[in-house]
């Protein structure tokens, strides 16, 4: 179709095009800076495609789309009409390419904000007999042997051709497509064609950029460049969650951006968007890329919306007291298990009930129906009671690759263990993949929902199905402790003030290594730190060398004080939590049994942890391997789970400061007894605490962390 066509098709829509992807860039100082300003125009452009006539179709394109223009509009007020989507057929190379000239390029000006959002597959083409270049696969791919690819340099001369430094690129695509295809796993890069050539029309168009700029006058401002993966070889993937499928990489951004606040670091915002990833099973890794680094977000500007939150109003029905909610800002763990009667508030004080939930969608009232308080749609929602079911299963799902009578075999099997649910792969969210290796095709093992497999999973060769399930059944009720303790995360709802930091000890001061603080309830002052200097960079996974003393720094900024334990997983497979051993009073008591105390800090103070000189002697063993720990948080004393850890570990001789859990499960049910009984509000909801764990933002907060020891 011709532009002029194009132009005519998408008429005055094309006039106004709004910023989606500005949100993205959230994690720049400069994209920061950029939502602050009232004045400026925000331009962007969004393009996701599922269906492609020559490949195997994607899922989450679209919802990838539908997720930033939700963003933009809700919490940064971005008006609707003021964001351009191109999806499916829409999106070909020329529709793409004019829609860039005639409305992001027409339209810029200096101090503008301009954002490019892609969604799709990504792939190489060699061009000449040397040169292989990343493109991008439009809607309209191939014609015979010609490829019709945006190539990724075209992209970038567009970008650099506008007249703004506030440009920002997203690209949730991938360029290298695996040879072994992980086991249920949709990866956005197509194989590299073989025989084939780039359309002469994209060529053409890019030698005109390149003249155009060359023969520019002034300093050509290069844009800022998110990409979904550091790696180039790295694959960029789509995750199913609760109803819906996305980039792995998009939902786990826009979930941040909905709950964060601008004064952050870069380092602390790529790292917490890529251990919320790492929570959906994958080690892809996302990047920043800009030849101007600032390492500090703006903290000082006004934004339309200065606050986080889990969703917003998108809907109000004909009664004014009934709301459908969108709920992005939830993490994507605790989405799916999000019940009815979770309360969500109002930045007027009112409290909306949940009363039913679909995919990203809610139904809710308002709790007191006799309120005169006006709701609008864009109204933002804030969490204030979660509540999860009592009776939740690890779900594992079985691999399609697998014979049929291998899966009814792994059912069987899977049937007996306690707690254990299962599904088809690509059909239902899973917790877990069971499937053949891709290497071995006759041994068995667990894999994450992001295809990396479980450590030490893997069965012997030939070993038979309900083998392999026996053999796997005792690490289940481990991976199932970790799933519950992990739906008690709330960084950017809780109410308490909490802020945790990893440090490593040496002899001249704690180099800091990690460091996680809740959202809400900090302020930019203490939540910025300009002497903060942290250890590795964001666009890798937090680095403990082996042989290192640690510590945890707590602060507790609340007015009451708070109490809190330490668990975690080793490995995706092991168990361990903190023991704060007591010290019987009298040295010659008869006291055989050891003894775990409350560990609890004062208003206003800090807490190392471990906290007495001989615990200090934490060092971090061999050999390499990853780590996430929960430090978990309450107005009230941990009672049961102390209790629980007591039952299992009564060795007098191995009282080291992090040990195994010989029963987490029960630790894990028992931690979210004990929050939900300082949740008063539980009182308050009737027939819901007997089947449901009612947890308070007032009343308890769980900050996570994620590194690897090597």
């Amino acid at each position: 179709m011709k532009r002029r066509t194009f132009l005519q098709r998408i008429g005055s829509i094309l006039a106004v095009l709004g910023v989606t992807e500005a949100e993205w860039l959230t994690l720049g100082s400069r994209y920061y800076q950029a939502l602050a300003q009232s004045n400026p125009r925000k331009l962007a452009l969004l393009i996701g495609i599922n269906q492609y006539s020559q490949n195997p179709s994607l899922s989450g394109c679209l919802t990838d789309v539908e997720l930033q223009k939700e963003l933009l509009m809700h919490r940064f007020g971005f008006p609707a009409s003021n964001i351009l989507t191109l999806t499916e057929e829409q999106a070909s190379r020329e529709f793409i390419e004019a829609a860039f000239l005639e409305h992001l390029g027409k339209q810029a000006r200096p101090g503008d904000v301009v954002v490019f959002h892609f969604s799709g597959y990504g792939t190489r083409i060699k061009l000449g007999t040397d040169t292989v270049q990343n493109a991008l696969v439009p809607a309209d791919l191939q014609n015979n042997q010609n490829v019709n690819y945006l190539l990724e340099e075209t992209l970038l001369l567009l970008l650099r051709s506008l007249p703004t430094d506030l440009v920002t690129a997203v690209l949730d695509t991938s360029y290298y497509a695996p040879t072994i295809q992980p086991p249920g796993l949709r990866i956005r890069a197509r194989p590299e064609l073989v025989d084939t050539e780039l359309a002469s029309a994209e060529l053409e168009f890019l030698k005109q950029l390149k003249t155009q700029n060359s023969s520019s006058k002034g300093e050509v401002i290069p844009p800022l460049l998110l990409t979904a993966t550091v790696d180039p070889k790295q694959s960029s993937r789509e995750v199913l969650l609760s109803g819906f499928s996305a980039g792995l990489f998009t939902y786990a951004l826009t979930q941040y951006l909905w709950e964060a606040t601008p004064a952050k670091t870069i380092q602390v915002s790529l790292s917490q968007v890529e251990s919320s990833m790492r929570k959906l099973g994958s080690k892809q890794q996302p990047a920043l890329l800009n030849s101007k680094k600032n390492s500090l977000l703006a903290d000082n500007f006004v934004f339309d919306s200065t606050i986080g939150a889990e969703g917003a109003i998108a809907a109000i029905e004909e009664d004014g007291k009934t709301v459908s909610l969108w709920l992005a800002g939830l993490p994507p763990q605790v989405l799916e298990y999000y019940g009815v009667n979770s309360r969500l508030s109002l930045v007027t004080g009112e409290q909306l009930i949940l009363r039913s939930r679909t995919g990203l969608t809610a139904k809710a009232q308002l709790s007191s129906l006799d309120s005169t308080t006006p709701l609008q749609v864009g109204q933002l929602v804030q969490e204030a009671v979660r509540v999860l079911p009592r009776n939740i299963n690890l779900i594992v799902a079985l691999d399609t690759a697998l014979e049929r009578i291998e899966r009814v075999d792994a059912t069987s099997a899977f049937a007996t263990v306690p707690h254990v649910s299962t599904v088809v792969a690509g059909e239902q969210p899973a917790d877990y993949l069971f499937n053949k290796l891709l290497q071995t095709p006759t041994r068995y093992g667990l894999f994450s929902a992001g295809g990396e497999p479980i450590l030490n999973s893997a069965g012997e060769v030939g070993e038979a199905v309900k083998v392999a399930v026996q053999r796997l059944a005792p690490k289940l009720p481990t991976l199932l402790a970790a799933k519950l303790w992990r739906l008690t995360e709330n960084q950017g709802s809780s109410r308490l003030a909490i802020k945790a930091t990893l440090e490593i000890i040496n002899s001249i001061s704690p180099r800091v290594v990690m460091q996680r603080e809740t959202m809400r309830t900090v302020s930019s002052e203490t939540s910025t730190n300009k002497s903060l200097r942290i250890q590795n960079s964001a666009l890798s996974t937090a680095i403990v060398p082996i042989g290192s003393r640690m510590q945890y720094r707590l602060q507790n900024m609340c007015n009451r004080p708070i109490y809190f334990i330490l668990v975690g997983l080793k490995n995706s497979r092991s168990a361990i939590a903190f023991y704060p051993w007591q010290t019987p009073s009298e040295p010659d008591s008869a006291q055989t049994t050891p003894l775990v105390k409350q560990l609890v800090i004062a208003p206003g103070e800090t807490f190392t942890l471990p906290q007495s000189a001989a615990a200090s002697e934490w060092v971090i063993a061999g050999p390499a391997y990853e780590c996430e720990h929960q430090l978990i948080f309450s107005t009230t004393p941990f009672t049961e789970t102390l209790t629980t850890l007591e039952t299992a570990k009564n060795s007098t001789t191995d009282q080291q400061p992090i040990g195994p859990v010989l029963n987490p499960l029960e630790v894990a049910q028992a931690i979210l007894q004990d929050l939900h009984n300082a949740s008063p509000v539980k009182a308050e909801i009737n027939g819901t605490a007997a089947d449901s764990y009612v947890l308070d933002v007032n009343n308890w907060a769980t900050l996570s962390f994620n590194f690897q020891v090597a």
